[in-house]
């Protein structure tokens, strides 16, 4: 495909925004074409009856000469790498809750409950490895042995990962700024910078809000505005890390106290 744009001449393009799309619009745009990548939510309106490569295409070629259209900005491939970080966290948290699941369930068959918590869990952990306790069979310690181990494993994955993350929010002004903010950790201030790759694309905060996901759903016609809950669109990381954040802000201000008495009122 490149070897085809190289023989073109200078020219627009427009991608939907999927799977590589920001691989090659980096390409593209080293050739000298200019390629803008649009959400396929607002390509589709543009596709005329049946689905086909044919009616895509028009659909492309319609939708990035609209100039109401809304387009994503290119990533480069320091903020994808930060963006590969933040997704491998993900799993590997959802893989920490599985194991501590199964580990919690399986000795619950055998009648040993702990309590909630990481003490709860280190103390079934010691249980499994003490070959005197003959509450457990011999065949079920084998395998919880496995996932015991497996958990260990997948926490420190978790601490190497974290600590790569916070070297890439101080790494920049913006995550630095951004974790001056109350509730905002490295984590969210280094998916904020990978993520957004140029703030100025958005007019106000309340767009960028918008762009997350934040703000009402509006049902409105005829001059009158109906508002919902909040839309649950776009970004769905950041709008949980944002929610995690203003949680902890909210619990601090409970426990300690606050200039902003509306936040525990």
């Amino acid at each position: 495909m490149l070897p085809f744009f190289a023989k073109l001449g200078p020219c627009l393009i427009g991608i939907e925004a999927c799977a590589t799309s920001h691989y090659w619009a980096r390409q593209l745009r080293e050739l000298g074409h200019d390629v803008r990548l649009m959400p396929p939510s607002y390509v589709k309106p543009y596709v005329k009856r049946q689905k086909n490569d044919t009616a895509d295409a028009e659909a492309l070629c319609e939708a990035v000469t609209r100039p109401t259209m809304r387009f994503v900005e290119v990533k480069t491939t320091e903020q994808q790498s930060v963006l590969v970080l933040h997704r491998t966290r993900l799993m590997l948290m959802r893989q920490r809750i599985q194991l501590s699941n199964a580990i919690r369930g399986h000795m619950a068959e055998f009648g040993i409950v702990v309590p909630i918590g990481r003490q709860g869990l280190e103390a079934l952990i010691d249980t499994i490895h003490d070959e005197s306790d003959d509450r457990v069979p011999a065949e079920a310690r084998c395998c919880l042995q496995m996932l015991a181990t497996q958990l260990r494993l997948v926490n420190e994955q978790i601490l190497e990962n974290d600590r790569r993350i916070r070297t890439s929010a101080r790494a920049t002004q913006v995550g630095r700024r951004l974790m001056g903010i109350p509730g905002v950790g490295p984590v969210l201030a280094s998916a904020f910078v990978a993520s957004v790759p140029d703030p100025a694309a958005f007019k106000s905060g309340r767009n960028l809000a918008a762009w997350i996901g934040l703000v009402p759903r509006q049902n409105s016609s005829g001059g009158k505005e109906r508002l919902g809950s909040i839309t649950k669109q776009g970004n769905r990381y950041l709008r949980q890390m944002l929610v995690v954040g203003a949680l902890a802000v909210i619990r601090y201000a409970e426990r300690h106290g606050t200039r902003r008495p509306w936040l525990v009122n």
